[in-house]
């Protein structure tokens, strides 16, 4: 009867400080943008396979997650839905999370211990200088949390600057997407149509950029002092799975 009545604290115990412990949070930064602002509109829109996959990891390891964008509420996304995208869609209420991103008003950065920031053109839009997510980037950072990117993702760190006035990238290395790449491609006009090159950028601002000549992998992630990033989009979901490795 005591071994019975042991048992049975221990489960209440147990099962009452699971309960009482929060999930922890992380917030992913996506973009209001739908193109350029040129004449051809070319395309700015979220890229689905830089967001969908993380999403799909971090809520698979117990993390809650919010969405917030410079404007708030619905965002649109690039790519057709497939594979992980597609699950997380139908079954993980990713684009109802999406649909309903929080503005940076709504967002308390005391409650995320991490942020991550897929691609898509439009974050070098409308994420790269906004001054309101830069400080809820550099409050979850300074308080020791992780900061995720991946392919144009990168864009969103490079001009984030933290309470001594350095920029958060500096001295650290970040797989940002690659001068090489971008010039070479249409999708921005050779890059002509970009506020600036995300390697340039990072290398301006301090950081280490690397890129496809110093990676032995063009697909490799990057981990340098809770910074975590890869140059292109198959390797978004392996940035979310280190980031959770780090936390």
């Amino acid at each position: 009867m005591k071994f019975l009545s042991v048992v049975l604290f221990l489960t209440v115990f147990i099962t009452t400080n699971t309960i009482a412990a929060p999930a922890k949070k992380v917030l992913i930064v996506v973009s209001n943008m739908v193109d350029m602002g040129d004449p051809e509109k070319h395309d700015a829109r979220n890229n689905l396979w830089e967001v969908a996959p993380p999403y799909h990891i971090f809520l698979n390891h117990g993390f809650e997650v919010d969405f917030v964008s410079p404007k708030g509420g619905s965002v649109e996304f690039m790519m057709d839905p497939l594979g992980i995208s597609s699950y997380t869609i139908k079954y993980e209420g990713f684009l109802d999370k999406a649909n309903n991103s929080r503005s940076p008003a709504q967002i308390n950065p005391a409650n995320y211990w991490g942020v991550y920031i897929g691609g898509g053109y439009g974050v070098m839009f409308d994420v790269a200088n906004n001054p309101k997510i830069h400080a809820i980037i550099s409050r979850v950072y300074e308080s020791g949390g992780v900061i995720g990117v991946g392919g144009h993702g990168s864009a969103g760190i490079a001009n984030v600057t933290l309470s001594n006035g350095e920029f958060l990238v500096k001295g650290k290395k970040v797989a940002g997407f690659p001068n090489s790449t971008e010039t070479s491609k249409s999708w921005a006009k050779q890059g002509t149509l970009l506020p600036f090159l995300i390697e340039s950028q990072l290398n301006k601002n301090g950081a280490i950029a690397l890129n496809k000549q110093t990676l032995k992998d063009k697909h490799a992630v990057v981990v340098d002092q809770r910074i975590v990033s890869t140059m292109f989009l198959p390797s978004a979901a392996l940035v979310a799975k280190e980031m959770i490795i780090l936390n």
